[in-house]
């Protein structure tokens, strides 16, 4: 039997990425990458390798990714001339560069070395006062507990330019600024900080409608889903220390009717436990914590465990001092650990040895106390103001618009109809570099592959990407070209290859995806099917540069 091992590297590569996501695909991957090392052929190592960082990012295992990010750069060092025609190739190395760096937040098991070697590379390229690199300086030295020297990164990435392509999500960058101002104790700076995303979301003198937090957020909103309410949540407690209760209260309902099943937002949910516990909100904060306590056992990285854990220990704490300490709280089994009914005065010790435990381990691989300081701060925390009545989530329904001529941008999973602003929205949220052309068509390179995106149909409710591979074959290749596409079309779904002869005595090797969309369609909808496009015509186009 012939497995893809036998087979040549790049149709190895190609069958690793058809295979779904798990363990058996990042093996896979891992492999081909070790054999294109060993035989010398640099390009389907790095390329196996940007596969295999992108299938651990999206298992939610970012601290995995190190290890590959780092043979690349090795493989780039060693072969200078590898990215110099792929600038977008060497942008992406650098944003998973800097994903790697973060990593170290998440979990003590990326070693603090590693880190920083990967992060003085990126700084060797860019700069120090680039924004990408003084925010991940900023952001270390505040993980160690040196406020001065984050401090000093932070003015530098506050004056940096915000649109760097390496730095990350800017719809999230005043959320990120918020998050470390509040923990240096200067509530009002964080509020100031996030006011460019959070105007007209809270205001207390009426509810809110969907068209009006649509227009307040528009711009926002076409470069992040996770805006408002990732920064609704980061001002939950500058809020609450700045006497203004009642935004606190309707942010936290507003931005919990979305996290509480939303399975990338586990991290934010010790804020809204913290507020519950420190708000006054003791029945409030057990419903929550009784809701999400099994997320715990399946947590997004330690980091956010350890976070959740303090923050629930802090609110049965409190709530055994309102004497609700007899409380049961049914706690789900995991792994050897059987189901039981709880009482919450006991919860409250499992979670705050939790806490003390990751804590622990997080300072034993930086050398400070720093992250053990934090959660015992937080579990001496004592509640900050009275409650107030906390707003209905029917306020933030839907509402008949008072103007329907003049609709605002959907939401990121409501649909509409297709047109170019919403396509380029979609683009745009990738944060790589396209041009528009005079018909509306945008286009963009990604690797071997120039991708066309443009609207088709009598009505404009086509989604259609062509995808031309850069690599041309000589006219009298004819029946091989044929014979590839041939092959491509039978062995997979996405993109349908066809070969063009545009009478230079070249053949071009196309390939196109159409989509219906005459029902209309979500923006994070839209945004899976560009991610598909892209990806899959970025397979065509390298599937055929390895053609010999």
């Amino acid at each position: 039997m012939t497995t893809a091992r036998d087979r040549g590297l790049a149709a190895a590569l190609a069958d690793a990425r058809d295979r779904p996501d798990g363990e058996e695909r990042c093996a896979e991957l891992e492999r081909i990458a070790s054999r294109a090392d060993a035989t010398g052929d640099p390009r389907t190592a790095l390329s196996a390798r940007f596969a295999l960082v992108e299938a651990y990012l999206h298992l939610g295992e970012r601290w995995r990714a190190v290890e590959p990010v780092r043979r690349m750069r090795e493989t780039v060092a060693r072969h200078p001339g590898l990215l110099e025609a792929r600038p977008d190739e060497l942008t992406r190395l650098r944003r998973h560069q800097r994903q790697a760096v973060e990593a170290l937040f998440g979990t003590p098991r990326v070693g603090l070395d590693q880190a920083r070697s990967l992060l003085d590379t990126l700084a060797g390229e860019l700069g120090e006062d680039a924004a990408p690199v003084a925010e991940l300086r900023c952001r270390v030295a505040d993980h160690l507990g040196d406020e001065p020297e984050a401090r000093r990164a932070y003015e530098r990435w506050s004056a940096a330019d915000a649109t760097d392509p390496v730095g990350g999500c800017a719809g999230c960058a005043p959320a990120r600024r918020a998050d470390l101002l509040a923990g240096w104790g200067d509530p009002e700076a964080a509020l100031a900080a996030l006011a460019p995303v959070l105007t007209g979301w809270v205001a207390p003198q009426g509810p809110p409608t969907r068209r009006a937090e649509r227009q307040t957020a528009a711009t926002v909103a076409t470069t992040c889903t996770d805006q408002p309410e990732r920064a609704l949540t980061v001002g939950l407690l500058p809020w609450l220390r700045t006497g203004a209760v009642t935004e606190a209260a309707r942010a936290h309902v507003r931005a919990y009717r979305r996290h509480r099943r939303e399975r990338a937002a586990f991290p934010l949910l010790a804020a809204h436990l913290r507020f519950c516990a420190l708000g006054g909100y003791l029945h409030r904060g057990l419903e929550v914590l009784t809701e999400q306590l099994p997320r715990l056992d399946r947590p997004a990285d330690d980091l956010s465990a350890m976070e959740f854990a303090a923050a629930g220990a802090l609110l049965c704490g409190l709530a055994a001092e309102a004497g609700l300490g007899g409380r049961r709280i049914h706690r789900p089994g995991h792994g050897s650990r059987p189901a039981a009914e709880v009482d919450v005065a006991t919860l409250g010790a499992q979670l705050q040895a939790l806490a003390t435990a990751l804590a622990g381990s997080f300072d034993a691989r930086n050398g400070t106390g720093h992250q053990s300081g934090r959660i015992a701060s937080w579990l001496a925390e004592r509640p900050l103001a009275a409650p107030v009545s906390l707003a209905a989530e029917s306020e933030f329904d839907e509402e008949p618009d008072a103007d329907p001529a003049e609709p605002g941008p959907p939401g990121p999973e409501e649909p509409a109809p297709l047109d170019a602003a919403l396509l380029a929205a979609a683009l745009d949220a990738r944060g790589e570099p396209y041009t528009p052309e005079p018909d509306g068509t945008l286009v963009g390179r990604w690797g071997e592959a120039t991708i066309q995106f443009r609207r088709l149909g009598r009505h404009g409710d086509v989604l259609h990407a062509r995808v031309v591979a850069q690599r041309r074959l000589p006219a009298e290749r004819r029946a091989e070209a044929y014979a590839f596409c041939n092959a491509w079309n039978h062995d997979r779904l996405l993109p349908a290859a066809y070969v063009h002869e545009p009478g230079d005595g070249t053949l071009v090797l196309a390939a196109g995806v159409s989509t219906d969309l005459s029902c209309g369609v979500a923006p994070a909808q839209l945004e899976v099917l560009v991610a598909a496009a892209v990806r899959t015509g970025a397979a065509y186009a390298e599937a055929v540069a390895a053609l010999a």
